[in-house]
């Protein structure tokens, strides 16, 4: 006996009938927000007392300077610089 003929040699194909599937909606992506920068930790309060300390000294050295070259203008005016900022 033919162990063949017994048997179809392939299931018989049915077909389901298919649905008209509704439109495909692509998942909405979120938007795209890059990383942050780096942010380092918080100073510590001595070391911000420090910083700010130290701040204050280069902003009063620049306000020396700044009061020294009002100075040294006034001068040169009160000396007859008129005449020189005329030419």
């Amino acid at each position: 006996m033919n162990p063949y003929i017994i048997y179809p040699p392939y299931p018989p194909y049915v077909q389901v009938p298919q649905q008209p599937s509704p439109p495909a909606q692509q998942p909405s992506a979120a938007p795209y927000y890059p990383l942050p920068p780096f942010m380092p930790p918080l100073p510590s309060p001595e070391q911000e007392i420090e910083a700010l300390e130290a701040y204050k000294a280069d902003l009063e050295e620049e306000l020396r300077s700044v009061e020294a070259r009002i100075k040294e203008l006034r001068e040169s005016l009160s000396k007859g610089g008129e005449g020189e900022a005329g030419k």
